[in-house]
């Protein structure tokens, strides 16, 4: 069972991208499709809400979202290019979304130490000149197991979307 505060974070999230008439879509990785989950659960959610492309691993990221090797070569998955590059390759794969949010991090078990429990999220806007508006923020998580890592992330990622779309 979600924490109670979840609902209220992604009912927000929901109900803002409905008065604005807009639609949002994720790519996630380390939330595993959390984040999803938790848009998901809030009625009515099916109206806004395309759904999440989990891309777990470096494979998926470049064959299913078309994430340049170069990116990831060069930054590492989890770092503020990679998430970028998901977000933006997510809005050209699903013409129906208006906003498209990404995040990536390291949770460990072989993350860096100065790395573990880091996470970047990446938010993108279609715009009329089909060029994407970016915005970008790193966080360090407070917990330290996995699934909690997960919500705690997540929630972060969901409350940061609907602080965001302006």
């Amino acid at each position: 069972m979600w924490p109670n505060s979840t609902d209220l974070v992604a009912s927000t999230l929901v109900e803002r991208l409905k008065s604005r008439g807009e639609r949002l879509a994720l790519a996630e990785s380390c939330t595993s499709g959390m984040a999803a989950a938790i848009i998901g659960g809030v009625p009515g959610a099916s109206n806004v809400f395309c759904g999440s492309m989990v891309t777990y691993r470096i494979a998926s990221k470049q064959a299913w979202l078309g994430v340049p090797k170069q990116i990831i070569d060069i930054h590492s998955a989890e770092s503020r290019a990679t998430t970028e590059a998901m977000a933006t390759c997510l809005l050209e794969a699903c013409p129906e979304a208006d906003w498209t949010a990404a995040v990536t991090g390291h949770f460990g078990p072989d993350a860096p130490a100065d790395h573990d429990g880091e996470v970047f999220f990446c938010l993108a806007r279609r715009i009329a000149t089909h060029e994407p508006r970016v915005l970008h923020r790193r966080v360090h998580l407070n917990e330290s197991q996995r699934i909690a890592r997960q919500i705690e992330a997540s929630m972060n990622l969901i409350q940061w979307i609907s602080e965001n779309i302006l």
